[in-house]
């Protein structure tokens, strides 16, 4: 019966056949122990001499690290391995040798391996964040599909900015300037008008030059955008999506966790709802843990977002920032119109900010203030003032950053472990 790693549970006591690479090895003069992966888990094949050919037991001796391999054995439950269950190798087929593995099982510094990146993903800690991070991805989607989401995808080469920020990368649209995508949230504001509940999934891109453990150049945002939802409508639904994202990985990544060991208490306590405190709340705990300096009017960094989250067990949402540092189309508080109906949710244990969402501007006297206020002029943004023109409703909508959301549950210090193959400053290989 040929299978994958994470089938063998289905085959107790059967043998089974499995296509894999050996991420390692031990032998003493009669036993071999085969550490084997093959994408969907890790295994460790024992090869007792007397229990098979010559031949087998001299090729398993063999092996080198990363060869490719058949396995042929039988599936035993195994309570000292953290995965249960282990394979007693009957025979070994090599498909493929390999040669002087560059990473070996010493310890190696961050840029040989992030010149090796393409070779890192195999390692198991790389593999048990990556796990993570699908399981992640496949909980967003149930959660927006089951809450009546329509997925929509925006485009990625843009003729404006979200945000009006220069941190964008420019390129040429045939004869006209086009940005790479800082968010699609303009765009899913316009799809909110047409399906009422959206999300998006995908890549975004800031030429911002930060080499801090929160940054990344290209990322995956997850941005829902709902109309007729105010400001305290989408405060729920950010902490019933975070806290079901937690619970999906404590199901379904148990493996993975022990792996990073990461500290499941604190994952336990991630549920809704989320305590807040206000800006004005986050400038006094700012003073009182001797941030005298901080002035009414500044925007947070790293270091007031990790000594805030300090003071909560789980996210906290930082509520009505100073219009003047937060993007042009965030609706004012009616009641105090020079803060604005906005969040940020910290993640606790020093990982920044997570989310970012706002109520937003539907009055159209207002929006047309708001672009003579920030020189939003020309062709490029007259689909979006149109928005408030036909129909206009109270809508709200945020963005949550997917590769710190990976770190902060995983357990990951830095994001250049949170995706794929990282772009950073000064790294676009491999």
């Amino acid at each position: 019966m040929k299978t994958t790693i994470d089938q063998v549970s289905k085959y107790v006591g059967e043998e089974v056949t499995i296509g894999a690479w050996l991420s390692n090895k031990r032998s003493s003069g009669k036993i071999a122990f085969l550490q084997l992966r093959d994408g969907s888990g890790f295994i460790q094949g024992v090869v007792v001499k007397a229990e098979v050919s010559e031949e087998t037991f001299q090729t398993a001796k063999n092996l080198t690290q990363e060869s490719s391999l058949y396995v042929t054995g039988t599936v035993v439950e195994d309570t000292r391995s953290p995965f249960g269950y282990e394979l007693q190798v009957k025979s070994v087929e090599l498909i493929h040798e390999s040669v002087d593995f560059p990473i070996t099982p010493k310890e190696h510094g961050t840029e040989f391996l992030m010149d090796h990146r393409h070779l890192w993903l195999r390692s198991k800690k790389q593999h048990a964040i990556m796990k993570i991070r699908n399981e992640i991805i496949r909980a967003t989607y149930n959660f927006f599909n089951e809450s009546g989401y329509v997925k929509i995808d925006p485009p990625i080469l843009t003729g404006s900015a979200a945000e009006g920020t220069t941190e964008l990368f420019h390129t040429k649209y045939f004869d006209e300037e086009a940005f790479l995508s800082q968010s699609g949230q303009l765009y899913m504001e316009a799809a909110a008008m047409a399906f009422g509940k959206v999300f998006s999934f995908g890549p975004t891109f800031r030429a911002e030059k930060s080499k801090t453990r929160r940054h990344l150049i290209e990322f995956w945002m997850i941005e829902p955008e709902m109309a007729f939802m105010d400001h305290e409508d989408s405060l729920q639904v950010q902490e019933q999506y975070v806290s079901y994202l937690v619970q999906s990985v404590l199901d379904n990544c148990k493996l993975e966790l022990t792996t990073l060991e990461r500290d499941i208490s604190k994952l336990d306590k991630i549920k809704a709802p989320f305590p807040r405190i206000t800006y004005d709340e986050a400038i006094d705990l700012l003073k009182e843990k001797g941030f005298t300096d901080v002035e009414w009017g500044e925007d947070f960094g790293a270091p007031h977002e990790t000594a805030i989250a300090e003071s909560f067990e789980k996210p906290v949402f930082i509520t009505h920032y100073p219009a003047e540092i937060k993007a042009f189309y965030m609706k004012p508080d009616p009641n105090r119109p020079e803060v604005v109906l906005c969040a940020d949710l910290i993640a606790p244990e020093g990982y920044g900010e997570m989310i970012g969402g706002s109520q937003r501007i539907d009055d159209l006297e207002l929006m047309e203030q708001r672009y003579k206020e920030h020189n939003l002029t020309g062709d490029a943004y007259q689909w979006y003032l149109e928005l408030r023109k036909y129909g206009s409703v109270p809508h709200s909508g945020f963005g949550l950053g997917l590769e710190r959301t990976v770190a902060w549950i995983s357990g990951v210090e830095h994001v250049r472990e949170t995706i794929p193959f990282p772009r950073l400053l000064n790294r676009l290989y491999p």
